[in-house]
């Protein structure tokens, strides 16, 4: 019988918080067992396998992200949307680490795994702030890419530790944000006839 207050979603989100701790390639299904206090075999009851637990953690997390985001853009355009929206990832990247690592190189099985629809969500806001630059519907994809590879590729960079120098990674990431901007607008501008 499964141990009261755990179902899946209670061993998902145990799951996630410890591998915000111990970093994502650290967690395994004995280390969660030990977490939430029940012997290993019982949490098969709640999740198939430790490839279900991750592909359900980076669910969760690209919801997360998604509702951050999105909630950081509300009422903005332009700059102010885009810096709100990949000021919002950094912050979701930098608080949740485990859980965000989880979102890495997993696969979607069809498009309505889980996985598939919570990506597609957490492209929303991004695709929202592109509507204020402009851009050529045939560059969307391109510019999304663009986006989705230089916020993400910063935050895990800087919740890795792996900006060493003295400047303030703030600054860098101001500077990184007004160097999109422009390279977004110059796009739009040429998408213009």
């Amino acid at each position: 019988m499964p141990r009261a207050g755990l179902d899946p979603t209670s061993v998902v989100a145990a799951g996630a918080a410890l591998a915000d701790e111990i970093g994502f390639d650290e967690l395994t299904m004995g280390r969660l067992a030990e977490r939430v206090g029940v012997r290993t075999p019982s949490l098969y009851k709640h999740v198939a396998s430790q490839d279900d637990l991750n592909r359900r953690i980076a669910a969760l997390a690209l919801e997360e992200v998604a509702d951050a985001m999105g909630a950081a853009i509300q009422g903005r355009a332009g700059r102010d949307a885009l810096a709100a929206a990949a000021q919002a990832l950094r912050d979701f990247v930098l608080a949740h680490p485990g859980r965000f690592a989880a979102t890495t190189g997993l696969q979607p099985t069809g498009p309505d795994d889980p996985i598939a629809r919570a990506a597609r969500r957490g492209m929303e806001p991004f695709v929202a702030v592109l509507r204020g630059y402009d851009i050529a519907p045939e560059d969307t994809t391109h510019a999304l890419r663009a986006l989705r590879s230089v916020f993400h590729g910063f935050a895990t960079i800087e919740a890795a530790r792996g900006f060493q120098w003295a400047t303030d990674t703030d600054e860098s990431f101001g500077w990184l944000i007004d160097l999109v901007d422009r390279g977004l607008r110059s796009a739009g501008e040429g998408a213009r006839p």
